[in-house]
């Protein structure tokens, strides 16, 4: 997991993003920031640390993953703040400035769990992990001051409130999903939507890499797949694709910001692009024709051909060996088109292929109908009963619920993007679920996590991207981390409403929902 190729971007929206503190005015009550997702545990101790010109970053036990941190920190810092900071390795007791340590914790005991303790001698943010770290120097960013200051003003330190955080996710999982089938959003479109994903402490993009209307990843021993299964979209446009050099690129930007990538390729049913690219992989040996509309539901694989087995062992096949994420996801929704038998005669048979290239599998709700194993993840999207068949199955399950969790839903009836299917969608709304108590006989252990799917059929641009998911995204964020008794819209609404400023400096096309008081 390195930071070093991609660091100079990130950069820009890491400032961006630490730009809602004040600088000049001092708040000395660290309860009182607008930290998003809130932590497990704020404590004020009502005094202030200055940041100065040359504070150093100190490196406890040092490896090349946290120098690449102190680095990444340090170059945020400086452009936000003007000032400078050196690194260094060399700590003891009389030690100042800010501290980087992965040095244990017994209190700490999750991957992803840090400690960040500010008093006005020092900085010291602690977590097993340089994925905790990660973490914490997000929350960091919050803290610290304005990157817009007027060139008038040279200030030779700034405050921050002192105090003790102490955090952990509620979930392991906390996700997006982007549709890349619909519409092709290329490689430096996805690294922006990783960005920001980062910066609220998710872990897991799904790309869905496979539909009706498009083919994306390039399949080496069928390359017709993506030359002409990837050549157009919803609506008839150019379409496009990743080589596998891309999606690698892709995968490791994402390893820089501690997210895993997880591929999605759909069947039996949503694979036209594949029928139209093979003529073989038809019952009919007859090629579809390519598809630009967004009607769902009519497509199927030839479930009974043993060559659609080889076509899948393939596909699989090459995925597990770019792919370096334990998860492969398979679809297997809205398969109208394929008989009811001949689904779980599919997907049992799909699974033990996943299997044979060592990754676990991930499916939308209806594989539950399938022999699926405990070690199978079933993704609720639609139906209580078949979640609740997973889990009986002994499957976990991630929470997705449309009409809660689907970004692509518009937000009231007038919204011009989006769909309306599964109702409207409120910023309030979207933020105001609790994943334990969505399903009946869902809760605790039986829930890997949540994921917020975002579906293309209306979504065209990042600014259409933007707009749908922020400020939705944000909510979703601190649902899948922060405990549940801290989930209240009211509090949080406040929280957002501070958060204005720093959607604005990162210039996010973000929807400016009536039920939030924005700061102009």
């Amino acid at each position: 997991m390195k930071l070093s190729k991609s660091i100079l971007k990130l950069l820009i929206i890491a400032i961006a993003f630490s730009s809602c503190t004040k600088s000049i005015d001092i708040n000395s009550d660290i309860t009182g920031e607008s930290l998003i997702p809130y932590p497990v545990s704020v404590e004020a101790t009502f005094l202030g640390y200055d940041l100065r010109d040359e504070t150093i970053i100190y490196i406890e036990n040092p490896t090349e993953d946290l120098n690449l941190l102190a680095e990444y920190l340090s170059n945020s810092l400086t452009q936000s703040t003007g000032l400078q900071f050196s690194i260094e390795e060399n700590i003891n007791s009389k030690t100042k400035g800010i501290i980087l340590s992965t040095k244990s914790l017994n209190s700490i005991i999750h991957p992803e769990a840090y400690k960040l303790s500010i008093t006005p001698k020092m900085v010291l943010l602690q977590g097993n992990t340089p994925e905790a770290i990660f973490r914490g120097i997000q929350t960091l960013l919050q803290l610290n001051p304005a990157v817009s200051i007027p060139d008038s003003i040279i200030q030779k330190k700034y405050f921050l409130p002192t105090g003790d955080i102490f955090d952990f996710p509620r979930y392991n999982y906390r996700g997006a999903m982007l549709d890349v089938s619909r519409h092709f959003f290329g490689v430096e479109d996805v690294k922006h939507f990783i960005d920001l994903m980062s910066l609220y402490k998710m872990n897991k993009l799904h790309l869905h890499l496979a539909d009706d209307q498009g083919w994306r990843i390039e399949i080496k021993s069928w390359p017709n797949l993506t030359t002409h299964g990837g050549s157009t979209q919803v609506g008839g446009g150019n379409g496009g694709f990743y080589t596998q050099k891309q999606f690698k690129e892709i995968i490791d930007y994402a390893a820089s910001r501690y997210i895993d990538i997880i591929p999605e390729i759909d069947m039996p049913g949503h694979t036209n692009a594949a029928l139209a690219s093979y003529a073989e992989l038809n019952c009919n040996k007859k090629a579809t024709k390519l598809y630009t509309g967004t009607r769902v539901g009519f497509s199927s694989l030839c479930v009974r051909d043993e060559l659609t087995y080889k076509f899948i062992d393939d596909v699989i096949g090459e995925l597990a060996t770019i792919s370096p994420c334990k998860y492969i996801h398979i679809g297997g929704d809205e398969s109208h088109s394929t008989e009811h038998n001949d689904y779980i005669y599919f997907i049992e048979r799909v699974l033990s292929i996943v299997e044979k290239h060592g990754k676990m599998c991930i499916g939308w709700d209806e594989i539950a109908h399938a022999n699926i194993k405990s070690n199978t993840i079933a993704q609720y999207w639609a139906n209580d009963k078949n979640a609740q068949l997973a889990v009986k199955k002994g499957s976990q399950v991630i929470m997705s619920p449309a009409s809660l969790a689907y970004m692509d839903i518009k937000y009231h009836e007038d919204t011009k993007l989006g769909l309306n299917w599964a109702g409207y969608i409120e910023v309030d709304k979207a933020y105001s679920w609790n994943p334990d108590t969505i399903a009946s006989n869902i809760m605790g252990e039986d829930i890997l996590g949540i994921e917020a799917p975002l579906w293309t059929e209306t979504v065209e641009t990042m600014d259409d991207i933007e707009f749908l998911t922020f400020p939705r995204l944000m909510g979703y964020a601190e649902i899948g981390w922060s405990p549940a008794e801290i989930i209240n819209w009211d509090t949080y609404k406040m929280r957002l409403t501070n958060h204005a400023h720093r959607l604005d400096s990162m210039s996010i096309n973000y929807y400016k929902s009536p039920v939030v008081t924005w700061i102009e």
